[in-house]
């Protein structure tokens, strides 16, 4: 009798903790399991709406925290694997002029020289084969517009090489070097939104103007 007692008593015991442990899952959960069947559209507004944010909270990126960069790449990675337009160089919605909202580039940021103002924006024009990157950047008193044109040779419908060929500073104009050189890689493109990654590694988050 007495060992049957001590068996139910401690039976009633490990239910109580089991009740116990299953309300602190329950109040304060440790992991999540995605939403498997979340649409496509709208897991890339989500994910877009994320990367806006913390560009616009980073000041383009000017100010983010080594965490907040790791954030922005892990946003950007998978907002790449919903791309909607394969051969986005072979869609006429990817011309017209793009605002930078975001980059990893600290030279396009101005990062420990003179800081830009206002937007930076880029052209893109697949019918010509050229773009053009125009910024205003603040030389002690004075705003002082700048930009360079570059052309544009296409390896495939989403890479291209690119190769700067005049630049131009207030009034004064003058041919870009031959050895000035580079390549976009266009991973994303929707209606408002473009994401690009640089020969060097950098990202790009534009959206339409």
């Amino acid at each position: 009798m007495h060992a049957f007692f001590i068996f139910i008593v401690s039976c009633i015991a490990l239910l109580l903790q089991q009740a116990e442990a299953f309300s602190t899952l329950s109040a304060t959960p440790t992991f999540s399991f995605p939403n498997l069947f979340q649409s496509k559209d709208v897991r890339r507004s989500e994910l877009k709406e994320q990367i806006l944010s913390l560009a616009a909270e980073t000041k383009r990126g000017l100010t983010a925290t080594d965490e907040q960069k790791e954030q922005m790449q892990t946003l950007f990675a998978e907002l790449e694997t919903l791309n909607p337009t394969p051969d986005p160089l072979k869609k006429a919605s990817v011309n017209g002029d793009w605002s930078l909202d975001y980059t990893t580039s600290d030279s396009i940021l101005g990062k420990g020289g003179f800081p830009r103002v206002g937007q930076i924006i880029q052209n893109i024009d697949t019918t010509t084969l050229t773009a053009k990157n125009s910024e205003t950047v603040q030389y002690i008193l004075f705003p002082v517009p700048r930009s360079v044109s570059a052309e544009l040779s296409p390896v495939n419908g989403k890479f291209t090489d690119v190769k700067f060929k005049r630049f131009q500073l207030g009034p004064i104009s003058f041919d870009a070097p031959d050895s000035f050189r580079g390549a976009l890689d266009i991973t994303y493109l929707d209606e408002d939104v473009r994401l690009t990654r640089g020969d060097k590694g950098n990202i790009f988050v534009l959206t339409r103007m």
